[in-house]
């Protein structure tokens, strides 16, 4: 190894390290009159970021021994994670101006770019230790986002309870690896050999038991709700997707990486936490009347689906979730976008019924609205749509159904689609309250900053375009 393959492999961690030393360095030697530049001067060193290493390398390799790791699809996966990032920086700009946060500004910006730079390292890791460092880096950050206004919103609370959860997971993840260790001799994910004795068995459920934490995968989601209530909503958006994107992809490394002789098990545990994620959430997202808990459910379904990417091991399923968590970053994002911009121009409004009426005073919010909802409940010719319909495929691809595993892949998949019929119901309770729905005391008609406008552009492109295009989906298959 030498300085030329570090600079080769790991430039979007170099990159986005210097973005971050830039803007702490500017957050602390920065005049009060150039402050007002904060916004401008983050959005365009991770648009410069984001540029350097949008094109992957072609090339595979590995750096420190095989504890860091590079493949072009792990490129694709960081430039997919930090463009979303750039439009939650984008959406945020309203919410930072604020008297309360204006100060605060220079914290958001490095939180959350913490917080990227360790799930990067999540995504490349070939040790265990790495990808634990890397995790703990990703999730401690954004504790401290979750309790960023911690004198409204229960924004506090939110952060407490989400901070416990990730400790309590930390450490059973910890446990498992410890296991792993224990009986393999090694965390390198190329010389770790498992054959499925009970200490294995036991590694294997604490380690999805971390990382379904972070997926919000139900039996472990009881966190999401609260969290996402409590917690800004631009942070929310960030938690919803980026966070989420990143853990179902390393999930899905590991699992076929190491895991890989103790697939039995494993997809044994997947199909029992789909059918729960996908279940419970619905049920439970069809009783919300606070939109950002309703919001939490609905991600909470959406974790469900794109596991089914997992199942099948292959890489079709691995190009199905990839492709599924960039539509569901655009129509998510979309969302929590709007929902932000209602929020800081109403004083807080984030319940359903606030939102009746909302297409007679703001009628381009409520379209893009709409189009966004249709993309997650799966509607053609959106794009949620299509992602559905490859994430569907993925999960019963290369299964016979005459065999025990088999028929439990069709069935998940049944069961995911039924569900699906059922989100639609949900979903088009927001449609609902902002087309037929009237109000005494509707939203008031508002205009959002450029910033925000400029995001919601490119998040409608993305839900509308995305399932058009199908070079995007055959781009992805072919970095494979």
């Amino acid at each position: 190894m030498n300085y030329s393959e570090i600079f080769h492999f790991m430039r979007p961690e170099l990159t986005l390290i210097v973005t971050i030393a830039l803007l702490f360095l500017f957050d602390l030697f920065a005049p009060e009159r150039l402050r007002r530049y904060f916004h401008p001067l983050a959005c365009v060193l991770l648009t410069v970021q984001i540029l350097v290493n949008i094109v992957p390398t072609p090339d595979s390799g590995q750096l420190f021994g095989g504890m860091y790791q590079y493949e072009p699809m792990q490129s694709i996966v960081k430039s997919m994670l930090a463009i979303g990032t750039l439009i939650v920086f984008l959406q945020s700009n309203e919410w930072l101006r604020r008297e309360d946060t204006a100060h605060k500004r220079g914290e958001f910006y490095l939180l959350t770019l913490s917080t990227l730079l360790g799930m990067y390292f999540m995504i490349s890791a070939g040790n265990f230790l790495m990808f634990f460092l890397g995790m703990e880096l990703a999730s401690i950050p954004m504790a401290c986002l979750i309790a960023f206004d911690k004198y409204r919103h229960n924004s506090a609370e939110a952060g407490a309870k989400y901070i416990l959860c990730a400790l309590f997971s930390s450490g059973l993840m910890l446990y498992g690896i410890s296991f792993i260790y224990g009986t393999a001799g090694t965390l390198y994910f190329d010389d770790i050999r498992l054959d499925g004795s009970p200490l294995q068995i036991m590694a294997l459920v604490f380690f999805f038991s971390g990382l379904g934490f972070k997926l919000s995968l139900v039996p472990f989601h009881l966190w999401t709700a609260d969290a996402y209530q409590g917690a800004p909503t631009t942070v929310t958006s960030y938690l919803s997707v980026i966070s989420k994107g990143s853990a179902a992809f390393v999930l899905m490394t590991i699992l076929i990486k190491v895991f890989a002789p103790m697939v039995q098990e494993w997809r044994t545990i997947l199909f029992v936490v789909i059918i729960l994620s996908i279940t419970v959430a619905n049920l439970f997202a069809i009783r919300q009347q606070n939109l950002k808990r309703f919001l939490a459910f609905s991600s909470i379904s959406q974790a469900g689906y794109i596991m089914l990417g997992v199942i099948g091991g292959s890489a079709l399923g691995m190009t199905s979730l990839v492709y599924y968590i960039l539509v569901y970053m655009a129509a998510n994002l979309s969302i929590f976008g709007i929902v932000s911009a209602v929020e800081q121009h109403t004083d807080g409004k984030v319940c359903i019924e606030d939102y009746n009426g909302f297409y007679r005073t703001n009628p381009k919010l409520a379209v893009l609205m709409t189009l966004s909802l249709f993309s997650l409940a799966g509607i053609p010719p959106f794009a949620g749509f299509f992602s559905k319909f490859f994430i569907f495929m993925a999960g019963v691809k290369g299964h016979d159904v005459s065999t025990t595993m088999g028929a439990w892949a069709y069935a998940v998949v049944f069961i995911a689609l039924v569900n699906t019929v059922i989100s639609l119901y949900y979903y088009l309770k927001i449609v609902k309250a902002m087309y037929i729905r009237k109000s005494d005391h509707p939203l008031p008609a508002f205009q959002s900053d450029g910033n925000t406008k400029f995001a919601l552009a490119i998040c409608t492109v993305g839900v509308v375009l995305f399932g058009i295009c199908s070079a995007i989906f055959n781009t992805i298959f072919e970095l494979m």
